[in-house]
């Protein structure tokens, strides 16, 4: 099996160590361990390995779903692969692929087939690139709305998934309520699942339903690492059908085996008592640092799509090549990280992050700035 390299990883992984700030984090920032207890008993696995059987009920509820239907993950990367192979993988493990068909009327059998609405987080379109093949469906600047006639034409017999982030991952735009019904239904006439990575969808002020609560063929992935500022706990869920997340289970047990101990303690206070509070400080951090980057996108005669979440997509200021001579300058002469838009297959285009502390924000702009005063 082949995967295409993690682009955005590499890119970070060259520049992110020895900047001065981090402009291009895609969640807010990290809460304070301090706010919560940190005592889960024994270190261990936590038994049984899918997630503790009362909290996964729990978080069941909020998709009208069994705890049957949820399986705790190692973050949302975790659970998108799992769904991925359950979904995807020509031999799934124990052989039953029973709730998916995999012939075609002659009876051969057919590659796997996923349609991925882009740009998204790479891994979104990578991971199902490797087990079959995939039909990305992309969104048009500069308003990047979703197109459901084209996800439609890009369905085929042997489509086993769509996959859907919203909102979404680098531009901020949340498809609405109507169109993400429209896919839902597509996908079940097809005998597909929707999948939707979910990380954003509660720094909204008025989150639209999750996918995993439309039916059958829904499936939800989220964690608590975007909208509630936990990224250390690395703990997430998967949401959909008794069947896919059996298939997914059976998968973790060759992957992490079980989540983190102290990240399901941890998310039991987040989910629990502490909930609403972190989710309005965390919308309200949002919305105050949306309208400061909406200022220097203004002030820059640059040009965004107003996002929901803590992502923009920016256009690439006059006097650079492209999104990755820009981003480059800004590394290497400012000390301040961005993400090129051309890992996203936009290279008008950057991405920028303003999740983070008011004064790094504030700090990484001006820098930004004088980055751009300088090659004009």
């Amino acid at each position: 099996m082949y995967i295409e390299p993690f682009g955005l990883e590499r890119w970070f992984a060259k520049y992110e160590h020895e900047a001065d700030i981090m402009l291009a984090e895609s969640g807010v920032r990290s809460l304070d361990a301090s706010r919560f207890e940190l005592n889960p008993g024994k270190l261990g696995y936590v038994i049984p390995t899918n997630g503790d059987p009362d909290f996964r009920a729990e978080v069941g509820e909020r998709y009208e779903r069994s705890a049957d239907e949820v399986l705790f993950t190692c973050g949302t990367q975790e659970a998108n692969f799992l769904a991925f192979l359950a979904l995807m993988d020509e031999n799934p493990v124990g052989g039953d692929a029973a709730y998916r068909s995999r012939s075609a009327s002659s009876g051969t059998s057919r590659e796997p087939h996923a349609v991925v609405v882009t740009p998204t987080y790479q891994a979104l379109h990578a991971v199902p690139d490797a087990l079959g093949n995939v039909t990305r469906v992309w969104l048009e600047p500069p308003d990047w709305k979703l197109n459901v006639d084209a996800v439609a034409d890009a369905i085929r017999p042997e489509t086993s998934v769509v996959v859907l982030n919203n909102p979404n991952n680098p531009t901020g735009r949340y498809h609405p309520t109507e169109k993400v019904e429209a896919l839902y239904d597509l996908a079940a006439d097809a005998g597909a699942y929707l999948l939707c990575d979910e990380v954003y969808r509660l720094l909204a002020e008025e989150p639209i339903d999750p996918v995993a609560s439309m039916g059958e063929y829904g499936i939800s992935t989220t964690s608590l690492t975007k909208a509630y500022g936990l990224a250390g706990l690395r703990f997430g869920w998967l949401a959909g059908s008794e069947a896919v997340v059996e298939r997914a289970w059976q998968w973790k047990d060759y992957t992490t085996i079980s989540p983190s101990k102290i990240g399901q303690h941890v998310a039991r206070q987040a989910l629990g008592e502490q909930e609403n509070a972190i989710l309005q400080e965390n919308r309200e951090l949002a919305e105050t640092h949306r309208e400061r980057v909406r200022e220097f996108v203004v002030e820059y005669d640059l040009t965004w799509c107003d996002p929901v979440g803590v992502n923009g997509f920016v256009s690439v200021p006059d006097g650079f090549a492209g999104s990755e001579e820009f981003c480059r300058a800004v590394a290497e002469e400012e000390s301040v990280v961005l993400a090129p838009g051309e890992l996203f297959g936009y290279d008008d285009y950057f991405r920028i992050g303003f999740g983070l502390p008011s004064d790094e924000l504030e700090g990484g702009l001006a820098r930004v700035g004088d980055c751009i005063e300088r090659h004009r």
